[in-house]
């Protein structure tokens, strides 16, 4: 049976009862609950059964709803990790008393320390930044920083997701652990005064505003804009030639990351095959699979970026640990409810 009719499959949706699953309890299997939906993840999961044996399942959805799910199914949960493509909502998971602490010395060593939970709850297996992209043919002096943003001399040109996006209450979130809750706010009143239009739509759409000439500056993660560099993207490939980008902050903090991570469920019917897969997640083969899957940066020190990651070079990456992102959700999007940035 291939990996891909293995996979559990089930309709995830908060407004409905979700059923209580029970325990899968077999020694050779490993379950995962999973945000990620890339089709390079196939050779991730086969390449780790061919090395040990061990099964994959998996649940794709909604990281919100399998957080619900997980909730709801318990003790009778199935699940032994739980993958997302943000520190905000494995935060989440972890404040829900989800996940739990994994000694591993393997981990330890190759995960830098700032992508992973303090107290090993979780670790983060990829990363992109968060960065400033800009039209080259009407701005001449690009923000260096992301305080450079709220300068009223960038008045009407910013292009930029609704505060609801997770991305954006992430890089409150660091602004708050590293400034404090005054500057955050007198910040996003800047940025919010420096909009070209109410925030709507994903990163990609913020690029395509460069194209069209909606906005002269935009903030995306990098792996949007490297996507549209590897495929072709509709509205944005055609013009990527037209594009700058600055990582902000290089001679300060450095630039804000955000990181796929992964944990062992607190209730993982199969705890060491959970805890040999994030070990094997670590591994150099596995972390080319799992970065440029997505078009981001492995966490893994010396292993190689792909080609469309490599175009946009490397960077200076603050050292903020990414619990933070997660402590100061919150009030992160207290802020900008106060600011009335939508």
């Amino acid at each position: 049976m291939t990996l891909r009719m293995r996979i559990l499959t089930a309709v995830l949706s908060t407004s409905v009862a979700l059923p209580v699953a029970s325990a899968a309890l077999a020694e050779g299997e490993v379950n995962l609950y999973s945000s990620r939906h890339y089709d390079t993840d196939e050779k991730l999961y086969s390449d780790f059964e061919k090395e040990t044996g061990i099964q994959v399942n998996r649940i794709e959805g909604n990281a919100d709803e399998l957080i619900e799910r997980l909730k709801a199914e318990g003790a009778n949960s199935p699940a032994d990790v739980l993958i997302t493509v943000d520190a905000g909502r494995i935060w989440r998971a972890a404040d829900a008393d989800l996940l739990s602490p994994v000694e591993s010395d393997i981990l330890e060593e190759r995960i830098p320390a700032e992508l992973q939970h303090p107290d090993n709850l979780w670790f983060g297996f990829s990363t992109r930044a968060r960065i400033i992209f800009y039209a080259k043919d009407r701005v001449s002096e690009p923000p260096q920083t992301y305080a450079d943003l709220a300068d009223p001399k960038y008045k009407g040109q910013i292009c930029i997701r609704s505060a609801t996006n997770i991305y954006n209450l992430s890089l409150l979130a660091s602004r708050i652990a590293e400034n404090g809750p005054e500057e955050a706010e007198a910040w996003v009143e800047g940025l919010k005064n420096n909009l070209a239009r109410q925030p709507q739509g994903g990163d990609t759409d913020q690029l395509r505003g460069l194209v069209s000439g909606e906005c002269d500056i935009a903030v995306a993660n990098t792996y949007y804009f490297a996507r549209a560099l590897r495929i072709e993207v509709d509205g944005l490939s055609e013009g990527t030639d037209g594009i700058g980008w600055v990582f902000p902050d290089q001679d300060g903090n450095g630039t804000h990351v955000n990181v796929s991570a992964a944990g062992v469920l607190t209730n993982a019917p199969n705890r060491d095959n959970a805890i040999r897969f994030l070990e094997y997640l670590s591994s150099d083969s596995a972390q080319e699979y799992f970065a440029s899957g997505n078009d981001e940066y492995p966490v893994v020190e010396g292993v190689g970026l792909s080609a469309s990651v490599t175009q946009l070079g490397t960077f200076k990456r603050d050292d903020l640990n990414l619990h933070a992102l997660g402590e100061f959700q919150t009030e992160a999007q207290n802020i900008f409810n106060t600011v009335g940035f939508k």
